[in-house]
């Protein structure tokens, strides 16, 4: 019996032990990536020797459920220094974005060796050198951001083994040579951008044929010829301007071909398809990436001695143990089965005391790592499916893309940055017609598990418009990044709790008009939320509070997050749900019931008119008793300074003590309370 218990120590002892190597590979790594990237050690003070990748106190560090290593986000964090070898190590990274820094240096080969990567974001830098042909071993690489940098030379032929790849960006820099024919064969392209460098020849036509390319952006460059007219269905898709030796028919940023080169133009596009067909029936490939990776398979360590003799010198140890072990244990069984030979007929049926209890449990949804699982990918690049969950065509024009997104955002950069939650972050940002938006980034881990479920709170969202609820521009999803980002317009005046608790003589204090007018707003929104019609249902805000009140640059207000807890997990909305209780928001039936009614945001409402009446975030029982005593002097914000009505006042003051009330059968609905707030207008 002791055997067996001595056995499991032994490889539990083995399994820690490999465990503790493999992850001391990639706390080295990461530390030898900080030194390069960060030399002196200030932007990246959070990540240290004796630490934990996957804690999440490391600066934009996330991990997969396995605990490796699966994302680097430090994009517009002011790194510059250098891109180190090291990465090689983080041999289950999907994604990397350095993008927006002031990096220098050359594009490591060694990067090749991650080639579970998905997304590689190294634009807006200061690199320089040329783009390793490597990079074509990376098969699983979807995106590829190498723009405004200082790269010189080719493309190199070996891209074109990129199969997975559906954005190629290689705008801003000092490329030189043709556009490779190879470029034709990535039939997932969507979107390939080559402009603002130094490319000469043709467009080739092979370019022409690919199903899914949305964008092709050559100009300012230096090609000449015809450019293929199949390319037209791209519409404004297509950007070919500032190419002087450039031309085709009907291209509106293209001059028009002469006589003798429209004669040309069919026969050019009938050999292309010709050639086209030929190349595929021969399954013709880009020329091989020719070049050696650094290591022999996907999960290979860097060759350098040191290491090899501690993991192999491990490993010998513990298949020693392990080998001891077994030896011991098959022993022991053969001596126990003689024993038990005697007695087996009796114990049938029986579940034995040695029999293991099962240690797996399957994750609630694979959401839970960083990655998403494949359903997600229709929200990631906007491919449209039936309504059985997957992205419908309603949606479709809600979605941005993530170019789009952190453009607006100056790539997430701390100056664009808003605030933060424990569940999201919200970023300011400006999208590409001039509008000013709020962008709010979740986390896939906080989202609902269950796709057809985020895609009902999809549908929903986009489906409100009211003047007084914020209204949701669009959203997007990206699949490596593990975030969902809901665009919504900007509030230029903030949120109503910017207008509390000020000092005396401030200049933010808001007027008496100002305030019945916000207080009759938010009515209204919640009266549209509460209404029930052939285009919504009821829906509950459950998280109504002044800081989710903003105000427009008229002194609107506009609820901020209606229909929110259609998409998050459950653990999410209680996690909000005590910040609404400490803040006095919560109506008191949630204790006991647990549920949430019209009349819990009606609670939360008459809280709301108790803050603006007296310009206090507390509430305390001082300024409610003077708010049931109609004692305005001290009910009513002294920063004021008397200029306020006191009918008004006194109407609000009835409201805010009935939608306060204890027990929620007593307290008005939203329709008489706009009612009552539309007769004291009235009166006056």
């Amino acid at each position: 019996m002791e055997v067996p218990r001595f056995l499991s120590l032994f490889l539990l002892i083995s399994f820690v032990i490999l465990r503790v190597v493999a992850g001391t590979a990639e706390l080295r790594a990461l530390m030898e990536l900080k030194s390069s990237l960060d030399p002196d050690g200030k932007i990246l003070a959070s990540w240290i020797s004796d630490g934990n990748p996957c804690s999440g106190l490391f600066e934009g560090v996330a991990c997969n459920q396995n605990q490796k290593v699966a994302n680097i986000s430090l994009q517009g964090k002011g790194l510059s220094g250098w891109l180190s070898p090291a990465l090689a190590e983080l041999k289950c990274l999907s994604g990397l974005y350095l993008h927006y820094n002031n990096l220098s240096g050359e594009i490591p080969p060694h990067i090749s060796n991650l080639t579970d990567l998905v997304d590689l974001y190294l634009d807006v830098n200061s690199l320089s050198g040329t783009i390793p042909p490597e990079l074509g071993n990376m098969a699983s690489l979807q995106v590829l951001q190498l723009g405004d940098n200082q790269l010189v030379g080719n493309i190199p032929t070996q891209m074109g083994s990129l199969k997975q790849l559906s954005t190629l960006a290689l705008q801003y820099n000092k490329l030189t040579g043709q556009i490779p024919l190879s470029l034709g064969t990535l039939e997932k392209l969507r979107r390939l951008n080559l402009s603002f460098n130094n490319f000469n020849g043709t467009v080739p036509a092979t370019l022409a044929h690919l199903e899914h390319l949305e964008v092709l952006d050559v100009q300012n460059n230096s090609l000449s010829g015809i450019v293929p007219s199949a390319l037209k269905r791209l519409g404004e898709g297509f950007q070919g301007a500032n190419n002087p030796g450039l031309c085709g028919v009907e291209f509106s940023t293209l001059r028009a071909c002469n006589k003798d080169q429209d004669l040309n133009v069919n026969h050019i596009d009938t050999l292309d398809r010709d050639q086209h067909k030929s190349r595929n029936s021969s399954k013709a490939l880009p020329e091989p990436a020719n070049v050696q990776l650094h290591c022999d398979h996907t999960h290979c360590s860097k060759s350098r001695f040191p290491q090899i003799v501690i993991t192999g010198g491990v490993i010998a140890v513990s298949l020693t143990f392990i080998c001891a072990g077994f030896l011991t244990f098959f022993r022991y069984r053969r001596q126990k089965q003689r024993i038990s030979n005697t007695s087996s007929s009796s114990s049938q049926g029986k579940l034995s005391p040695y029999q293991p209890k099962e240690l797996y449990t399957k994750s609630p949804s694979a959401l839970v790592n960083i990655e998403y699982y494949s359903g997600w990918d229709h929200l990631s690049n906007g491919q449209n499916a039936d309504a059985g969950g997957l992205l419908n065509d309603y949606l479709s024009q809600f979605r941005f893309n993530v170019d789009e997104v952190e453009s607006a955002t100056q790539y997430f950069s701390e100056a664009s940055l808003l605030g933060k939650s424990k569940f999201s972050a919200v970023y300011k940002g400006v999208i590409r017609d001039g509008s000013l938006v709020a962008i709010r980034s979740i986390s896939v881990t906080c989202c609902k598990t269950e796709e057809a479920e985020f895609v009902k709170g999809l549908n929903l969202l986009t489906s409100l418009r009211h003047e007084n609820l914020v209204r949701l521009r669009g959203f997007c999803c990206s699949r490596s990044r593990g975030e969902c980002f809901l665009i919504y317009d900007f509030a230029t005046m903030g949120n109503l709790s910017q207008y509390l608790d000020l000092e005396d003589g401030s200049d933010h204090v808001l007027e008496w008009s100002k305030r019945v007018s916000i207080i009759n707003g938010i009515a209204k929104g919640i009266g549209y939320l509460h209404s029930n019609d052939a285009s919504k249902p009821t829906i509950v805000h459950q998280n109504i509070s002044v800081e989710n009140i903003l105000l427009d640059h008229q002194f609107n207000p506009l609820i901020m997050d209606a229909g929110l807890p259609k998409l998050l997990a459950d653990d999410v909305v209680f996690s909000a749900l005590k910040v609404s209780a400490a803040m006095g928001y919560l109506a008191p039936e949630y204790i006991t019931t647990g549920r949430f009614t019209e009349k819990s945001d009606i609670y939360a409402f008459g809280v709301i008119i108790l803050q603006v009446l007296s310009g206090k975030t507390t509430i305390g029982s001082s300024i409610r008793t003077a708010v049931e005593s109609f004692r305005f002097d001290d009910s009513v914000d002294a920063n004021l300074r008397g200029r306020y009505s006191k009918s008004e006042a006194a109407t609000l003051s009835k409201l805010a003590i009935q939608c306060t009330h204890e027990s929620p059968d007593q307290r008005p609905t939203v329709v008489d309370v706009i009612q009552e707030l539309s007769v004291s207008s009235a009166h006056l």
